[in-house]
């Protein structure tokens, strides 16, 4: 009952911090184009609130069973200008991205830690900009060693998934995705089956010049 709660504060928490992206928003122009707004330089600042459901994709049947609300803040900086044309025009975004998790699911338990993020950004559909990102990083988390997939508390993260971002002002974007989310400790702990999950995430983007 108290993790069903805390979920449900959580989940009010995001959707304000939407709503207050939208009222933020100085204009609603219709010319608002990625292309002209993220560019090379371009500084973004995010925060997204995820929920990570466990997979058993891989045939590791525990990790269906687990369960978690993420915190993921965003700092990025776009590094190329414009590659590629047509549809598949964009460019590339390097982000640092740390993370909080509380997990409710088999039991009570937290993560901490963070990864680099590449970003691909999609520059060709106006105020959507669609993006597939993937990342690695490290985790320190106290779900080890009381689940069978892992046996240390330190992991490490990989995870890869699409995503897109719909700017509602010159600087303010609504961004959601989702990402297979993958933990182990590779080989570093007498256990390392691996928690696979599939993390779906929500939240507010400020780009600056």
């Amino acid at each position: 009952m108290v993790a069903v709660l805390k979920k449900k504060r959580y989940l009010a928490l995001m959707m304000a911090l939407i709503v207050s992206a939208f009222l933020g928003g100085l204009t609603w122009a219709g010319d608002l184009d990625a292309r002209t707004r993220v560019t090379k330089g371009t500084l973004e600042y995010g925060l997204l609130g995820g929920f990570w459901k466990g997979s058993n994709i891989f045939d590791n049947a525990p990790s269906s069973n687990r369960r978690a609300v993420y915190v993921l803040p965003q700092l990025g900086q776009v590094l190329t200008d414009e590659l590629g044309s047509g549809v598949v025009a964009g460019n590339v975004e390097l982000l640092i991205e740390p993370m909080a998790a509380h997990y409710y699911e088999p039991f009570s338990a937290s993560a901490f830690g963070g990864s680099l993020v590449l970003k691909y950004n999609f520059l060709s559909f106006g105020r959507w900009m669609p993006f597939w990102d993937g990342g690695a990083g490290m985790l320190w988390t106290d779900l080890a060693p009381r689940i069978p997939e892992q046996s240390t508390q330190f992991n490490f993260i990989l995870q890869t998934g699409p995503g897109v971002s719909f700017f509602v002002s010159e600087n303010w974007a609504i961004t959601a995705g989702f990402r297979f989310h993958h933990i182990s400790n590779a080989g570093i702990g007498d256990r390392n089956i691996g928690l696979n999950a599939w993390l779906f995430n929500l939240g507010v983007s400020f780009f600056s010049p």
